[in-house]
């Protein structure tokens, strides 16, 4: 079904006409003239039941017994096809709040996720015909499409490798709202953004994923002071070679890398033991 622009014509010149036909037909009824009478009386009927008003942001779906002539979209006073049904639709920006979800991520994870979506009806015949009730498809896709995208994605990624829910929330939304709108082309409906409103761990491994998160952030500042720890203890070796200050055999010089480790490194300020007997 293809949305169609239907025949109109402006209201009030038709009411001015209808209301025209009604004093010809008293007119016609004091002259006597029965045929003439009932004939006018007749179009101004006909002319009566073709009078349709549309609001701004709507559109009218205009049925002729049971079988669909065309679509007014134009706001305004029209006439258009005589002793037809309209089905009126709204156009306007709707938007759509999802339940919060529990469905597993890649990872087989539990998570809680629920989602906005922004729509509106761009073509009024598939959204009337196509669909039985094309919100209530808007709402059952959107669930289901936000539980597919859901479990493509891990809900976090500590190896910093692809997309996770939680890093990469520009790139879900808009792998939701393309899937989306492949979904919804079906009943005339365009998606205009999805995004996602909650995302968090399921309340039984919301505990042990957080301590995860806490054992994972802990290594990340671990390796970066050790690997600042070895660059400090290197410039400090070389510097000391290269001005010539100390010499040092290999084990003393792993003693004094041993010490300049565990003093960068330790979490509690160092106590230095001062040697007055000898160099060493």
């Amino acid at each position: 079904m293809q949305e169609r622009a239907v025949f109109k014509i402006n209201g009030f010149l038709a009411l001015f006409v209808a209301l025209l036909c009604i004093l010809m037909t008293v007119y016609f009824a004091v002259q006597m003239q029965i045929v003439l009478g009932v004939f006018s009386l007749l179009t101004a009927i006909i002319i009566s039941s073709a009078l349709t008003i549309v609001q701004p942001n709507q559109s009218r779906v205009v049925i002729f017994f049971g079988r669909y002539v065309g679509s007014l979209k134009q706001d305004g006073f029209w006439m258009t096809v005589p002793f037809s049904l309209g089905k009126v639709v709204s156009l306007r920006i709707s938007n759509f709040n999802s339940k919060t979800l529990k469905v597993n991520d890649v990872a087989g994870n539990p998570v809680e996720i629920a989602a906005v979506v922004v729509f509106r009806v761009v073509d009024s015949a598939k959204a009337i015909f196509d669909v039985s009730n094309y919100e209530q498809f808007v709402e059952i896709q959107s669930e289901t499409a936000l539980r597919h995208v859901a479990t493509k994605y891990p809900y976090d990624n500590y190896r910093e490798e692809g997309y996770s829910l939680r890093g990469n929330a520009e790139e879900v939304a808009g792998e939701l709202t393309r899937e989306l709108q492949e979904r919804l082309a079906l009943a005339g409906v365009e998606v205009m953004e999805a995004r996602l409103t909650h995302l968090a761990y399921a309340t039984e491994i919301a505990s042990a994923m957080l301590q995860r998160q806490q054992a994972a952030a802990i290594l990340a500042a671990r390796q970066i002071i050790v690997e600042g720890a070895v660059g400090m203890v290197q410039l400090a070796l070389g510097r000391l070679e290269h001005e010539g200050i100390l010499e040092l055999d290999q084990e003393r010089k792993a003693a004094m890398i041993n010490n300049l480790l565990v003093a960068i490194i330790s979490e509690r300020g160092a106590q230095p033991i001062i040697n007055t007997s000898s160099i060493y």
